[in-house]
């Protein structure tokens, strides 16, 4: 019999508060991880149980919560080692990231440095300290967190655009450095996801819905639930020969839509 896929591993989830991150928290969980909750709030925005106490009470893993602004080199550096109290990271998803519209021309200095240090400066760097980790320590998995922005841009999102196919190219440029020392690294790349950051963060009209499902082949928003799956396979050693992909979940949108 097949045990859990992540059993004995250790994983590091920035932005695992809510939304995305705490559906990987939780799914990494449900197969057997520990998890290190990395963001800069406990409280989820969707209200409920912080994410590091709901995992240790449905699923016995330890886990264990970190103030982390990925912005600040230092916090992430304390995440990641949060790690070593459960053996060390075997798993980061750089998960943690944020999203504007507007116009390109209305794009202020401010607003594009927020969306970069976020999206680009958060993964790099997290990237960056857990790979010295598992370079020492037999190898690992790096799970970025990029969007279907990152693959083909978005009107009146040029700035989350950018930021996000940064986060591609790094993915490819990450895994062929890291690869010959066992370490892992690929990209996911959700469509339009059900979660109250896309509600409060992204102005989508409730009349534009149906047109938004019409690009849809499999008509409907994704669920959390759908990037989690994703970044569970990434994770585990069925990925074992995935290495510098691009995982595209937003329902056929992207290529078929």
């Amino acid at each position: 019999m097949v045990g859990p896929l992540l059993e004995d591993r250790t994983a590091v989830v920035t932005g695992g508060s809510s939304g995305i991150g705490r559906h990987i928290a939780e799914r990494f969980a449900a197969e057997g991880a520990r998890v290190v909750v990395a963001d800069v709030r406990e409280a989820p925005r969707e209200g409920g149980t912080p994410t590091h106490e709901l995992v240790t009470t449905d699923y016995d893993v330890d886990a264990t919560y970190v103030q982390c602004d990925v912005t600040d080199l230092d916090d992430l550096e304390t995440a990641v080692d949060a790690a070593d109290a459960y053996g060390g990271v075997d798993v980061m998803v750089n998960n943690a990231g944020v999203i504007r519209e507007g116009p390109f021309t209305e794009v202020t200095e401010d607003e594009f440095d927020r969306l970069m240090d976020v999206n680009v400066k958060g993964v790099f760097f997290g990237a960056q300290y857990a790979a010295e980790k598992m370079v020492g320590d037999g190898g690992g998995a790096i799970i970025n967190m990029s969007s279907v922005a990152g693959l083909r841009g978005s009107a009146n999102s040029a700035t989350y655009s950018a930021s996000k196919g940064a986060v591609r190219l790094l993915t490819y440029a990450l895994a062929g450095e890291l690869g010959p020392e066992g370490v892992r690294v690929n990209a996911i790349h959700p469509g339009v996801i059900e979660t109250e950051m896309t509600h409060e963060d992204v102005e989508t009209a409730a009349q534009d819905v149906d047109e938004y499902h019409a690009d849809i082949p499999a008509e409907r928003f994704g669920d959390p639930g759908d990037v989690a799956d994703a970044a569970c396979y990434l994770a585990s050693d069925m990925a074992d020969y995935v290495n510098g992909e691009s995982l595209v979940v937003d329902g056929g949108m992207t290529y078929g839509g």
